[in-house]
């Protein structure tokens, strides 16, 4: 976030509904992301929206592992509002992650670091890949894996991690969706060195399988909308019931109530991939 200059501030985590959001923007996730890609260390990210913020708010287990993440940015246009009125922090812009997930391959190809992509299907990968070579043409995708859309076994969790490692890559990029791709990323961010950047449905976006809201829709906070009567049969429990939900429990915590931030270790690795 800039302020008054062209230093870029990171205000520190805050607390939304119990779930640590970090003040930042683009510029300020990127120095960090590129920082750790050409030190090759570890760095887990998650971009989160609404939906994102309500699985650790209902989830101890979960509310845990997304506050051992290194990074969580305001995805969501009603995260970045609620950090406004929470804690009157007023952020430019959120930090969108298909937009996040095209200022890193414009950075990595600039600085010459390979990628890895995983999760969506062999299909949406495959598009995805064609698009971002022929924006950046000298982008390293130095592997890609898809989802199998299941737990993993402890085994392929294992060999899973040793490929990447051994691919080269110095920037993982996932997409399992919310919230799988935050369990993947604390569950493989002791085994993988190098950033490893949840970016929710950019896969899907990026190449062409889902059409994203238009601008002002996006700028509003009505990106849910669209996508709701995109796909009305699965996304509306999410939209309908967990949207009213989030914005009722920020009024109570803009009146005083506080959210535990430290939730419950998770007993056992869940293994999703």
């Amino acid at each position: 976030m800039r302020n008054g200059g062209d230093r870029v501030i990171e205000n520190g985590r805050r607390s939304v509904l119990g779930v640590l959001v970090n003040a930042v923007d683009y510029e300020a996730v990127i120095a960090r992301v590129t920082a750790s890609a050409v030190s090759q260390q570890r760095l887990a990210v998650s971009a989160l929206a609404v939906h994102g913020i309500m699985t650790g708010f209902l989830d101890a287990q979960q509310r845990y592992r997304l506050n051992c993440l290194d990074l969580v940015v305001p995805d969501g246009q009603p995260v970045r509002w609620a950090l406004k009125w929470l804690h009157n922090i007023h952020l430019p812009d959120r930090v969108y992650g298909p937009r996040l997930m095209l200022q890193v391959c414009a950075h990595a190809t600039r600085l010459g670091l390979p990628i890895f992509l995983y999760g969506s299907t062999d299909e949406v990968l495959q598009k995805l890949c064609t698009r971002l070579q022929k924006e950046f043409s000298s982008l390293s995708i130095v592997g890609t894996r898809s989802s199998k859309f299941r737990c993993l076994s402890a085994a392929e969790k294992q060999q899973l991690a040793q490929d990447i490692r051994k691919s080269g890559a110095r920037v993982v990029l996932v997409a399992l969706g919310c919230p799988r791709q935050e369990v993947w990323a604390y569950e493989f961010r002791e085994q993988i060195s190098v950033p490893i950047i949840a970016v929710g449905a950019a896969f899907a976006f990026l190449s062409g399988k889902i059409s994203q809201a238009p601008e002002w829709m996006q700028s509003c906070g009505l990106e849910w909308l669209f996508r709701l009567l995109s796909e009305p049969r699965r996304l509306w429990k999410r939209y309908l019931c967990l949207n009213p939900l989030f914005l009722g429990s920020v009024l109570l915590q803009m009146l005083g109530v506080r959210f535990d931030t430290s939730g419950q270790q998770p007993n056992a690795d869940v293994l999703y991939g």
